[in-house]
């Protein structure tokens, strides 16, 4: 079972404070910038600890207090300050659920729209939408790295990078087919249409992930930029593809407008898709790995968002639903995120 131990993280916190002291801890800057970011982000847990837990022997004191005198306007605060402890104890849960090898990296997010041409494209965009609402309420930035336009006009499919510590945490409960049910505005008879669309979330890769790529099983193209309504056009042939031959993985960048620059964002998320690969089939090296499909339709749904003939979003791993969904749409997702965190311990 997980549980927060303070006194463990206490002794971690001292041991990579002893590291920054050794003589040749600054020779290696790969080595002392994955430490430093170890402190900051245990001194982050453990100070929001020391002060939850100093603000709720407060309460208990003031508890103890309305025992022997009564007061309305202290029972009021009291009730006010347990809500908050109550969110900043929830908050302390997740943090301890978020201990998996590469929760704390940033999250490359890519979306495909399944079959149902502009419906299924329109619902691509929508779910895009969402996951930079949730991103900019939750203190992360999003960059997008590629976004190619189907020839129907709409999205084939977007990737895009969140950036933040705890990203891929919390968003890789997000990876899997959604469903939505609504009244198609493409129809003009006004029918009910059920879309897919598929999400894959990875952890972005950093230094100290190795993962070695054979330059002669990579295929790079070279190509002009696209996508929707100009505002990501580029006139200059720019974005890049990379194929990995062995397993047909393909990935592409466009964001910036350097070709090297593009170049370096498409093998990192090269790199992150092997690695993700290469831990779901076990194998030892990338040589082994053969590639997963899976089918963006019915059946395979981790999610529902249903706008008619009723509003409901439900996930169906951990039957967490809500009926706001514009709230959802929105960005509102913490709900679903937190409860699938939850299930993993369950």
């Amino acid at each position: 079972m997980i549980h927060f131990d303070i006194d463990a993280l206490a002794t971690k916190l001292n041991d990579l404070e002893r590291q920054t002291t050794e003589v040749n801890f600054w020779n290696d800057a790969k080595n002392s910038t994955i430490v430093l970011k170890s402190i900051n982000d245990i001194k982050g847990k453990v100070e929001q600890y020391n002060k939850t837990k100093s603000e709720l022997y407060n309460l208990i004191d003031v508890k103890e207090l309305l025992k022997h005198e009564k007061d309305p306007e202290l029972e009021k605060e009291l009730k006010e300050n347990l809500t908050v402890i109550e969110k900043d104890v929830e908050k302390i849960e997740i943090a301890t659920l978020l201990s998996d090898k590469y929760d704390i990296n940033n999250a490359i997010v890519t979306i495909h729209p399944g079959a149902g041409g502009l419906d299924a494209q329109d619902w691509g965009n929508m779910l895009y939408r969402m996951y930079c609402r949730w991103a900019s309420a939750n203190g992360y930035k999003t960059e997008e790295l590629s976004y190619m336009v189907a020839d129907e006009g709409g999205l084939k499919n977007v990737s895009f990078l969140i950036s933040g510590d705890y990203a891929y945490g919390h968003l890789k409960g997000e990876q899997g087919v959604h469903r939505l049910v609504r009244i198609s505005p493409f129809d003009s008879g006004g029918r009910r249409h059920t879309s897919f669309a598929s999400v894959e979330v990875l952890p972005e890769i950093t230094e100290d992930m190795d993962i070695n790529l054979n330059p002669d099983d990579l295929k790079i193209d070279v190509y002009r930029a696209s996508g929707a309504g100009g505002q990501h056009l580029n006139k200059t042939s720019s974005a890049i593809r990379i194929t990995h031959i062995p397993t047909g993985i393909v990935v592409a960048c466009q964001g910036e407008r350097s070709q090297i620059l593009n170049r370096e964002t498409a093998l990192r998320m090269l790199k992150s898709k092997l690695l993700h690969l290469k831990e779901e089939e076990h194998k030892e090296t990338i040589e082994e790995l053969k590639g997963i499909q899976r089918e963006i339709a019915w059946g395979s749904q981790i999610r529902s968002y249903v706008f008619c003939p009723y509003t409901m979003v439900k996930d169906h791993r951990t039957n967490y639903e809500t009926g706001n969904l514009a709230a959802v749409m929105d960005g509102d997702i913490n709900g679903f995120i937190d409860s699938y965190l939850r299930s993993l311990i369950e």
